[in-house]
C-alpha cells in the first residue's frame, strides 16, 4: 500500500458521505416541490432530479461537511436531519401551490359546481373537478413562468442557513410552517373572493324571492341559475385569478429560506 492510498480512501469516503447528505436533503425537497409533488409525476422523475441536484451540489457542499461518524447511529441521525430539512423546505414551497386548488374547491361549492349529495365517483366526495383543474393549472404555471427555479435556488442556499448534518431548529421550523399555512389559506380566500361575494348576494336574493313568493319552488329555480352564473363568472375571471396567483406565488417563493 502506497502512502497516498489511505489519504485517497479517506477523501473518497468523505465525498461519499457528503453526497449521501446532499442527496437526502435534495430528495426530501424535490418530493414536495411545486409541480413535482403531483400524483401524475412519476417517482423516477423526482428521483432522477434529486440525484442530479445532489451531483451538482456535492462539490460545493463537501467542504462544509464534517467528518463521517464512526457509528451507524450517527450516520442515521445525520441522514434523518437532512431529510427532515429537505421535507421542511419542500413543504414551504408546496403550500403556495395548494392555495389555488383550495380556492377552486371553495368556488365549486359556492357557485353550484359541486354538491356533497352528488359526489363524483372518479374524484371522490371531497374533491371538485374545478379544484383538480386549478391544481393542474398551478403545476403548469410553475413550469411555464420559471417559478420552479426559485425552490431549487432555495435548496442550494439552504446550506448557508443549516449546515450539513445539523438538526433543523424546531421552534423556527414550526413557526415558518404556521406562517406559510396561514398565508396559503389567506391567498385562497382572496382568490375565491368573487365567488364568495356572488354566492352571498345570490343567497340573499333567493331568500327575498322565497319570502315574496312562498309557493314558488325557489330552490329548483335558483340552483341551475346559480350554476350557470357560476360558469359565466369563472369564464370571466379565470385568467385574472391565475395571473393574481402567479404574482403572489412569485413573491412567496422568492422569500423562501435560502433566498433571503
Amino acid at each position: 500500500m502506497t502512502p497516498a492510498e489511505p489519504a485517497l480512501a479517506s477523501a473518497l469516503s468523505g465525498l461519499a458521505y457528503a453526497f449521501m447528505l446532499v442527496l437526502a436533503r435534495s430528495a426530501g425537497a424535490v418530493a414536495l416541490f411545486p409541480g413535482l409533488a403531483e400524483t401524475g409525476v412519476p417517482a423516477r422523475i423526482r428521483a432522477g432530479l434529486a440525484g442530479a441536484i445532489a451531483l451538482l451540489l456535492t462539490p460545493v457542499v463537501a467542504p462544509m461537511v464534517p467528518r463521517p461518524p464512526t457509528g451507524i447511529g450517527g450516520f442515521a441521525a445525520a441522514i434523518g436531519a437532512e431529510l427532515l430539512t429537505g421535507l421542511w423546505l419542500g413543504f414551504l414551497a408546496r403550500l403556495v401551490t395548494l392555495a389555488l386548488p383550495i380556492a377552486g374547491q371553495i368556488l365549486a361549492g359556492l357557485l353550484g359546481q359541486s354538491n356533497i349529495l352528488q359526489p363524483d365517483p372518479r374524484l371522490g366526495p371531497q374533491t371538485a373537478a374545478l379544484a383538480q383543474m386549478f391544481a393542474l393549472a398551478a403545476a403548469v404555471l410553475v413550469f411555464v413562468t420559471g417559478l420552479y427555479a426559485l425552490p431549487v435556488e432555495a435548496l442550494a442556499g439552504s446550506y448557508r442557513l443549516f449546515a450539513p448534518g445539523s438538526a433543523l431548529p424546531a421552534g423556527d421550523g414550526v413557526r415558518a410552517i404556521a406562517e406559510a399555512v396561514e398565508g396559503s389559506f389567506a391567498l385562497a380566500m382572496r382568490l375565491a373572493a368573487p365567488g364568495i361575494v356572488l354566492s352571498a348576494l345570490w343567497s340573499l336574493a333567493a331568500g327575498v324571492a322565497a319570502r315574496i313568493a312562498p309557493r314558488v319552488q325557489v330552490y329548483f329555480i335558483a340552483m341551475p341559475a346559480q350554476a350557470l352564473f357560476g360558469l359565466v363568472l369563472l369564464a370571466g375571471t379565470a385568467a385574472a385569478l391565475l395571473a393574481f396567483w402567479d404574482e403572489a406565488a412569485g413573491v412567496v417563493l422568492g422569500a423562501l429560506p435560502g433566498l433571503r
